[in-house]
């Protein structure tokens, strides 16, 4: 089975495939000054399997398109918002967050929860500009430095995985930068990749192992997965995920 194949499964089954939670989706919502009152059309780029999505649902009057690169994500989501009854509410989409097929300011909103990494923090929010209406809303939640000097290791291990790591003040320049007012900031909580994350994903280790017969890639995942918290657990003090919502500023 290959690496991403891997990936699907360990994940799959999580509330999150990443750091976040439930009190921080509502804050940023609070941030970015929407109510039930307003009608919204909103994107969840990157959804994973909708931890985010269902919480836009349930606490908005909105459309919400829940877009990933993993139908097996959207898949989860899709039976989940059954459950929910917010299947009316929420619509997946099957697309790479890097070729949106959306029409240019159609959006109010643009949510995102761990995972414009993957297009690179400032690429995101240059290309995801012209998507949003004027005046609309950017969520976005993005690894970042808690402190301007930090451990040697924990520095290595993000600059290699992570390159586009940066202070709080570099990531609000960018936004800047790039046509945006920001609105507000704020790191996540340790809960959020302790209980959230890290904790759930490690009580799924020993069945995911089992599952695939304790193969060196298997073995090799869990490793991984395993250092990152170890060295969260050591230096949680210098890095988070921090949450920036911002407005469209007109062009």
């Amino acid at each position: 089975m290959d690496q991403l194949k891997l990936l699907v499964d360990l994940h799959i089954k999580g509330q999150r495939q990443g750091p976040g939670g439930r009190d921080a989706t509502r804050r940023a919502i609070d941030l970015a000054g929407l109510n039930k009152k307003q009608r919204l059309k909103i994107a969840d780029i990157g959804c994973g399997t909708g931890a985010a999505s269902l919480i836009l649902a349930q606490s908005l009057n909105a459309e919400i398109c829940a877009v990933d690169f993993l139908q097996d994500f959207l898949d989860e989501l899709d039976t989940q918002a059954v459950k929910l009854g917010l299947a009316d509410r929420i619509k997946t989409l099957l697309a790479s967050m890097e070729a949106l097929p959306f029409q240019d300011a159609s959006l109010e909103v643009i949510w995102s929860e761990g995972a414009i990494y993957n297009i690179g923090f400032e690429n995101g929010v240059r290309y995801w500009r012209k998507f949003l209406k004027p005046g609309g809303i950017l969520a976005v939640s993005e690894l970042t430095w808690l402190t301007r000097n930090r451990p040697d290791a924990l520095t290595r291990h993000w600059g290699r995985e992570y390159p586009e790591v940066g202070l709080p003040s570099q990531k609000i320049g960018q936004l800047e930068t790039h046509g945006y007012e920001v609105l507000g900031y704020f790191p996540l909580s340790p809960d959020c990749w302790r209980d959230n994350y890290y904790g759930p994903m490690q009580g799924r280790f020993a069945n995911f192992l089992d599952k695939h017969g304790h193969s060196s890639e298997a073995m090799a995942l869990v490793s991984a997965e395993q250092t990152e918290i170890d060295l969260y657990e050591k230096y949680s003090s210098f890095v988070s995920y921090g949450f920036y919502v911002a407005r469209k500023l007109p062009d």
